[in-house]
């Protein structure tokens, strides 16, 4: 993929399902609130970091392009 992406969690619709963790194991942790957050909010592209976005069932994952800020995920419609 080659492009750097930054990974954020908006703490305020994470359930806890921890599917991120089921995806992406590398790509997330659960703190002691069971809430999730980035390993680290700022990586290389990964399609295991986007699935586990995309499978989020609170849609609590967004992801941009670190250079442009463009969304990756959720899609700009």
């Amino acid at each position: 993929m080659g492009d750097r992406w930054h990974v954020e969690v908006d703490r305020s619709l994470c359930i806890g399902s921890a599917q991120c963790l089921h995806h992406a194991p590398d790509g997330f942790r659960l703190d002691a609130a069971r809430q999730s957050r980035p390993t680290a909010p700022d990586m290389d592209a990964n399609e295991r970091v986007l699935e586990a976005a995309e499978c989020c069932p609170a849609e609590a994952i967004t992801i941009t392009l670190g250079d442009s800020g463009e969304a990756v995920f959720p899609p700009d419609e």
